[in-house]
């Protein structure tokens, strides 16, 4: 049987995918970084997070219109009984290329949908446009915590995060503004019985409970095919890095694998993170 027609189906649900996590609102996907939170019994708290964000609406994967909806007329495979692939009859060709004709509006109307709840879900900015990430990077330099913000191109910027404070509301990382939907790479919730939960749903891209996100991660650092003019396909976003919780306040509950590790200001919780984690980075810490 000829595997290329169902080469091109595979990397077309792996697209589809990708429209999925950016219309199920998963705009931002790790790549390589390492990030931690310092958390004070006093409720002071210090996090960092150093390395590269997929920004999906930006990247190519998202753009690989010419497999999701080609623009141009491509027949599909016809198979005999066998469902091994034969030449398609002439009548066979003239009725896919009708039902293709036919159905030309439909895909323009969708495409419209989809370019304007990506400006939506980007506040206003259209990803069509060449200075779009630039414009992005700007905004994001101009709030607080964001040290270095560099987009390298294809929708992946490399960044420099750290902010202190205190824990007397909740934390989410990341935020941007005028974006009104963003997924939480990590989460601090203060609780009215002076705990502190700790949750990086960001972290755990197999383990999420959205299964295109977990097919995204398991295709991690993979290549699409090349688009129709031989140029290289879209790289999959791999995720790959570290993260820890340090405290001198009581660890109550945690899922490491090797619990809590003693240090000179407290002790650390650490999780490494790559495409075959499964559950999420979480911890229950008490404070004063």
């Amino acid at each position: 049987m000829d595997r290329k027609p169902l080469m091109h189906r595979a990397a077309a649900a792996a697209v589809v995918a990708a429209f999925a996590l950016v219309l199920s609102g998963c705009l931002l996907w790790p790549g390589a970084f390492s990030s931690s939170l310092d958390v004070r019994r006093s409720g002071m708290f210090t996090f960092a997070y150093d390395g590269e964000i997929h920004l999906m609406a930006l990247s190519k994967l998202a753009r690989m219109g010419d497999l999701a909806s080609a623009e141009e007329f491509v027949a599909e495979a016809c198979y005999d009984d066998d469902m091994e692939t034969r030449e398609c009859s002439v009548e066979e060709l003239a009725e896919q290329r009708k039902a293709w004709d036919e159905a030309a509006a439909v895909r323009a109307a969708s495409k419209a949908e989809e370019a304007e709840a990506a400006r939506a879900m980007l506040g206003g900015i259209d990803p069509a446009d060449p200075a779009a990430a630039e414009e992005l990077a700007a905004k994001l330099r101009r709030q607080v915590g964001w040290k270095r913000v560099e987009h390298k191109g294809d929708g992946l910027f490399d960044v420099s995060f750290a902010v202190t404070g205190r824990i007397d509301h909740d934390f989410l990382f990341p935020t941007m503004e005028g974006f009104p939907m963003v997924n939480a790479f990590v989460a601090v919730t203060r609780r009215a019985d002076g705990t502190v939960r700790v949750d990086a749903p960001g972290f755990a891209p197999s383990g999420g409970g959205n299964p295109f996100q977990g097919m995204m991660a398991g295709m991690g650092g993979m290549s699409l095919p090349k688009g129709k003019d031989g140029e290289k396909g879209p790289i999959l976003p791999k995720i790959e890095g570290t993260f820890s919780v340090t405290t001198e306040g009581e660890i109550l509950a945690n899922n490491t694998d090797e619990g809590p590790v003693a240090r000179t200001d407290g002790r650390t919780l650490s999780w490494t993170i790559n495409s075959r984690t499964k559950i999420a980075p979480t911890a229950l810490i008490r404070l004063d």
